[in-house]
C-alpha cells in the first residue's frame, strides 16, 4: 500500500461490497455435509483475501468449484464482522472442490504456495490480523502427508531467505460467507481489480516467485 489514502480507498471497496451484497450481521449457514459426488475431491485453502483465492484457483483446469467462508476458529456459524474483528480465531478460506483425474493435490498445492506470501504471519499484503494468516486445512493423513511433504521441498528451492510461517492443520467445520462474498471478483470486476491492484498482492507475489498467478 501507499500511504494512508490506498489504505482508506481499499477499506471503502469492501465497505461498498458489503452494502450491496446485505448486511454484515446475516448469518451465513454452515457448508453441507453431504458427500461430494463420485470421482471429486476437496482442499481447503487459507490465503489471505478469499476472494483472491477463489480468482486464482478458478483458473486452474481440474478445479469444479470455488467456495468462500470462514475455518479454524471457536464460534460457531460466524459472520464476516465478527471474523475480520479478530474475535472467532477464524481464518477466511476458500474450499475447492476437484477432480483428481485432471488436477493432483499436490499440484493444487504448487499453486497454493505460488499464490501466497508465506513469509508473513497473521497478514497477507494489505490485510493485517489473524482472519488473513495462511494456512492449509487437510482432509485426512493423506492431505496432510503430501502438505507436509510440500512444504519440506518448498523450504529448500525457495527463491527468497525468509521462512516459511504458513501453518498445516487438519480441517474443521467449514461455514459459508455471505453471499455477497461468493464470485465477487465476477460480480464486481471493476472494484476487485482495484482491490487487489492497491493492496498490493500481485506486486509482492512477483518479487517473492519472479511471476504472478
Amino acid at each position: 500500500m501507499k500511504g494512508l489514502s490506498s489504505w482508506a480507498a481499499v477499506a471503502a471497496v469492501v465497505a461498498l461490497a458489503s452494502w450491496a451484497g446485505g448486511s454484515f450481521s446475516q448469518k451465513p449457514a454452515p457448508a453441507a455435509a453431504a458427500p461430494l459426488p463420485a470421482g471429486l475431491a476437496k482442499a481447503t485453502f487459507a490465503g489471505g483475501c478469499f476472494w483472491c483465492v477463489e480468482s486464482d484457483f478458478d483458473k486452474v483446469p481440474g478445479v469444479v468449484s470455488t467456495t468462500s467462508g470462514y475455518i479454524g476458529g471457536t464460534v460457531a456459524n460466524p459472520t464476516y464482522q465478527q471474523v475480520s474483528g479478530n474475535g472467532t480465531g477464524h481464518a477466511e478460506a476458500v474450499e475447492i472442490v476437484f477432480d483428481p483425474a485432471k488436477v493432483s493435490y499436490e499440484q493444487l498445492l504448487e499453486k497454493y504456495w505460488r499464490t501466497i506470501d508465506p513469509t508473513t504471519k497473521d497478514r497477507q499484503f494489505c490485510d493485517a490480523g489473524s482472519p488473513y494468516r495462511t494456512a492449509i486445512f487437510t482432509h485426512g493423513p493423506q492431505q496432510a502427508a503430501a502438505a507436509q511433504a510440500s512444504k519440506l521441498a518448498l523450504d529448500k528451492s525457495k527463491p527468497f531467505p525468509q521462512p516459511i510461517v504458513t501453518t498445516i492443520e487438519p480441517a474443521g467445520p467449514f461455514y459459508l460467507a455471505e453471499a455477497y462474498h461468493q464470485d465477487y471478483y465476477l460480480k464486481n470486476p471493476v472494484r476487485y481489480k482495484y482491490y487487489r491492484t492497491s493492496c498490493g498482492r500481485d506486486s509482492r507475489l512477483k518479487e517473492l516467485w519472479g511471476t504472478a498467478p
